[in-house]
């Protein structure tokens, strides 16, 4: 597998050379469904899930034996302009918490078979508020980026990548309206719960954002620097070495669905190894979903991050793999197939 990219250029590049899922072993899986003993389609989109899994995983009977949950921390440096009703030192209590397996992605990691690891990114140092400066340099983007590169294990079944950061619905918000225009009014939301007057501040930050950086408009790694957070830019590393890898990957609600969001603009198919795990209760993660063709699996009125959506999702494709595996055929349980 390739290392992590040193350039933006030397990324463009990799990706362009992503592999496409093994047409082999998805004609395989699907012909295993069509002998299974229910109605042709019965099992509605798990029989997807199943063949989907199973051309990622080179597979005509996939397995989820190995899954991991990446989770990243970063501070940012928006944070200033009054965007959050949390401080941020809040980010690093969470990160330990994490590590102590108090957080809700520790208990859906553990209850859906998932081995957990969280990645701390220089939380000491926030990256640069966006309305003054840019987030962050080449050099601090492509590093953010390579943590989450490196941090995949290629050999994984699935992996899903989630975040923590105090502000970064507002980075995620400002990377959206970026890549797909419209009035950033649209584009953000309540986050961690802030007033009336906090969703206005929000809206404002990101129109000086965009007006600050207009780069970021017109080039999606530039909107990922110059808007986004280091926890941000390690999720698209993580999704773009995923991409490459052939690793197929869960992609969690409006923040972890900005950095997806980065992949899907950078060409054709760049999230054909994704499956959206939920719409979070951000209004715009919706609008987020269908710009990238993303239909997804759950509508729980989630709003936590830290992967927890996609940690549930999980369920949903262990009972896609379990019919798909375990089932008899009709041959086998001597059913007539009418």
């Amino acid at each position: 597998m390739p290392s992590a990219p040193t350039s933006f250029e030397a990324l463009r590049a990799t990706l362009q050379g992503a592999p496409a899922p093994d047409t082999g072993a998805i004609a395989a899986a699907e012909a295993r469904n069509e002998t299974l003993t229910k109605p042709p389609g019965a099992l509605g989109r798990l029989e997807e899930i199943a063949i989907w899994l199973g051309g990622w995983q080179g597979k005509a009977i996939p397995t989820l034996d190995n899954v991991q949950v990446l989770i990243f921390a970063g501070n940012h440096g928006v944070t200033a302009q009054g965007v959050s009703a949390f401080p941020a030192e809040v980010t690093a209590q969470m990160v330990m918490n994490f590590e102590h397996g108090g957080a809700a992605i520790n208990q859906l990691s553990n209850a859906f078979g998932a081995k957990f690891e969280v990645h701390a990114l220089d939380l000491e140092t926030p990256t640069g508020d966006f309305t003054q400066t840019e987030a962050m340099s080449e050099a601090d983007c492509l590093g953010a980026i390579a943590a989450g590169w490196n941090a995949l294990d290629t050999s994984v079944d699935v992996m899903l990548t989630g975040e923590m950061g105090i502000g970064n619905t507002t980075s995620a918000a400002a990377i959206a309206c970026a890549l797909y225009g419209g009035d950033p009014d649209a584009w953000v939301g309540r986050g961690t719960g802030v007033d009336d007057a906090g969703l206005q501040r929000k809206a404002d930050v990101v129109a000086r954002g965009l007006a600050r950086h207009p780069a970021a408009s017109q080039d999606p790694i530039s909107a990922l620097r110059c808007l986004g957070g280091r926890e941000i830019a390690a999720m698209f590393g993580a999704m773009a070495h995923a991409r490459v890898a052939g690793v197929p990957m869960l992609i969690d609600g409006f923040i972890a669905s900005s950095a997806a969001a980065v992949l899907h603009a950078l060409g054709d198919g760049m999230l054909d190894h994704a499956i959206a795990a939920h719409k979070s209760d951000e209004a715009a993660h919706k609008v987020m979903l269908d710009r990238m063709g993303k239909t997804p699996l759950l509508d729980l009125g989630l709003r936590l991050g830290e992967g927890s959506g996609a940690a549930l999702a999980l369920g949903i494709l262990r009972g896609a793999v379990a019919c798909h595996g375990g089932m008899a055929s009709f041959a086998d349980a001597g059913v007539s197939e009418g």
